[in-house]
This record gives structure tokens, C-alpha cells and sequence, in this order.
């Protein structure tokens, strides 16, 4: 066997004299600050946004809040199938499913359905991919809701706050 000629690409990177006492370091990050409080002490631009009381615009790009769709007739449309669960990248969806009672079955149009249905909003990525792989057309990205909370309870979705009412056709335009 030959010998290969191995270059090392990766080269380190070498501090120069004032880099190594980090005083060159602290002064850019010392800099930043200053140029912020400039512009708004001098300048009078504002840097944040004063929740409350005004509210951000959202991109057009933004996919929204996670909501739960309802089929013309009024029923459910989820029915247990763990498709969401299974594809989330994040594993934030967790599902329950159970038998339809027999007083309850013109609430479902199958014979499971999904007794606890909670998406965890602090593991979600916002990828879309449990509204891509439910056939039933139950759960959609398009819900508006705010996305602060004040403990970690708020950002934990049930089904009972993702439920609309009504929902489109399953393919085609949403609601």
C-alpha cells in the first residue's frame, strides 16, 4: 500500500497579542451596547416592542398555532391514528386514544377517538409535518393564538383548546 498525503484543512486559529488578553473581545461586545443606546437615546428609535400593549407582526411565512378540525357535520375528525405522534420530529404530540361510548357516536365518525390529544409547544419545531401526515384532516397549523405565556402550563395544547368548530373540505381551501 502507498502512503497517502494527509493536509490538515482545519488550521487553529492564532490569537494575536491583544486577542489573548480578551480586552479586544470585550470592547466589541461593549461597542454593540453602545451603538443601541445611541440610537435610542440620541436617535429616539425603538429597539423593542412593548408587548402588551403593541402587538408584533407575524410573517406571512408563519404557519400559526396548531387547531383541531371538525368535519361539516359537526364531528371530530381526528380518530386516534397516531400518525401526528408518530412523524413529530420533536416528539411533542402525545395522543390517548379510546372506544366510542355508544351515547357519543354522532360525535365520531369512527370507533376510536382520541380521549387526550396534547401538543407540547416548547418541544414544537412549527415543522408541519403532523398536518401533512393526518388522512383525516384534524389537525392544521393555521390557528391564531398567542405564543407568550406566563407558565409553563399555558404552552401545553389540549384538545379542547385547539377544537374549532367547523372545518373545511379536507383538501382544498382552510378555515
Amino acid at each position: 500500500m502507498g502512503t497517502v498525503n494527509v493536509v490538515n484543512v482545519a488550521k487553529k486559529h492564532q490569537f494575536s497579542w491583544y486577542e489573548k488578553f480578551y480586552f479586544w473581545s470585550i470592547g466589541k461586545g461593549l461597542w454593540i451596547t453602545l451603538k443601541h443606546f445611541i440610537k435610542v437615546a440620541l436617535f429616539n428609535k425603538q429597539v423593542t416592542i412593548e408587548y402588551p400593549d403593541k402587538k408584533r407582526q407575524y410573517s406571512t411565512r408563519f404557519r400559526g398555532m396548531h387547531s383541531m378540525k371538525r368535519d361539516e357535520k359537526g364531528r371530530e375528525r381526528c380518530t386516534a391514528c397516531f400518525c401526528c405522534m408518530w412523524i413529530c420530529p420533536a416528539n411533542a404530540i402525545h395522543i390517548e386514544a379510546a372506544e366510542v361510548p355508544s351515547d357519543r357516536q354522532h360525535l365520531h365518525p369512527e370507533d376510536k377517538f382520541a380521549k387526550k390529544f396534547e401538543i407540547n409547544l416548547l418541544r414544537c419545531i412549527f415543522c408541519g409535518l403532523c398536518e401533512e401526515a393526518c388522512p383525516k384532516g384534524a389537525i392544521y397549523l393555521d390557528g391564531t393564538g398567542e405564543m407568550a405565556a406566563d407558565n409553563r402550563e399555558d404552552l401545553f395544547l389540549t384538545k379542547e383548546r385547539m377544537m374549532e368548530k367547523t372545518g373545511g373540505s379536507i383538501l382544498g381551501q382552510r378555515n
